[in-house]
């Protein structure tokens, strides 16, 4: 009896030893990632933030002027024009966009046959680098392309696909072909994980596919699509590289969206000090973003 309560007490210190070498390693392991995603990702953030309140000037060096970059993006009559045309990005990207990825796998999803052959044509256009992307829709939306000769061809009117009232549509519909096919995969695979047997059930009790659509797929899908939601609008609050590309913000500054405008002020004007507040206000702003969704979500789940 005495040497099982002996025995006991070093079986336990030889398990906790046993622990923490497995946390001490695993640490180890993670290590150089945490240090490579403090210095390329923590370290330029805090740095932006810090030079938001500079005169940031690489000849004469640097002079600090409090809040007087931030009083600057407030000022500047490029704000309202950027932040609306930032809003109408993001908002389009939703109307037209967001629905594409979702329709398409559950389309894809009821097929019976050829569901690997439209898998991979729906994720064709992902695969086209961005450099091609733009001039072969800068062909398309052409006055002498392909689309407007075949409007013509109809004796239909002529588009002018870069006007001010076209260009940010045009350049919304230009990224949802191109980008749709990953997301259509993770909706995909989402549906795949969904039970077979309730579509079995459903079908025995012969509910249409629209029912099984509405009451099934819809409902088990619902997380993933919000949260698929938010990161559409951060990826396209952050959206410039089309607008530069294909327009550089104009007509008239029709599709300077807020990132556009930043880029513009750092590498068009050199002011760097205001382009750091200018992406310090939208930091915090995206953070804002990111708790809401996560008191939405504990919400839903709690419901």
């Amino acid at each position: 009896m005495d040497a099982e309560l002996r025995t006991e007490p070093a079986v336990a210190v030889r398990g906790l030893k046993k622990r923490r070498n497995l946390y001490v390693w695993g640490t180890l392991f993670i290590l150089p990632e945490v240090i490579l995603f403090l210095i390329f990702l923590w370290v330029p953030i805090v740095k932006g933030i810090f030079y938001s309140f500079y005169t940031v000037d690489f000849v004469g060096g640097n002079h600090f002027t409090g809040l007087a970059n931030y009083v600057s993006v407030l000022k500047d009559d490029l704000l309202l024009t950027s932040i609306k045309n930032t809003l109408l990005y993001i908002g389009l990207g939703i109307v037209i966009g967001f629905w594409v990825p979702p329709l398409v796998a559950i389309a894809v999803s009821e097929l019976r046959w050829f569901q690997g052959a439209a898998r991979i044509v729906s994720y064709l256009p992902s695969a086209v680098p961005a450099i091609v992307l733009y001039g072969m829709w800068m062909w398309f939306f052409d006055a002498v392309g392909p689309i407007n000769s075949f409007l013509q061809s109809l004796s239909l009117p002529q588009l002018s696909f870069f006007s001010p009232h076209l260009a940010m549509p045009s350049i919304v519909f230009m990224e949802t072909w191109q980008s749709f096919g990953s997301a259509t995969l993770i909706y995909i695979a989402a549906i795949v994980s969904i039970p077979k047997d309730w579509y079995e059930a459903a079908e025995i009790d012969c509910a249409s596919v629209w029912q099984r659509i509405r009451f099934i797929t819809l409902p088990s899908i619902k997380t993933l699509m919000l949260l698929l939601l938010l990161l559409q609008v951060i990826t396209t609050s952050q959206g410039f590289q089309a607008q530069l590309s294909m327009t550089d913000g104009g007509p008239n500054n029709a599709t300077l969206t807020y990132l556009l405008w930043l880029n513009h002020t750092a590498f068009r004007d050199l002011d760097f000090g205001k382009a750091s507040a200018m992406g310090s206000l939208m930091f915090f702003v995206l953070i804002l973003l990111s708790v809401a969704y996560n008191i939405m979500q504990r919400r839903s789940e709690r419901t």
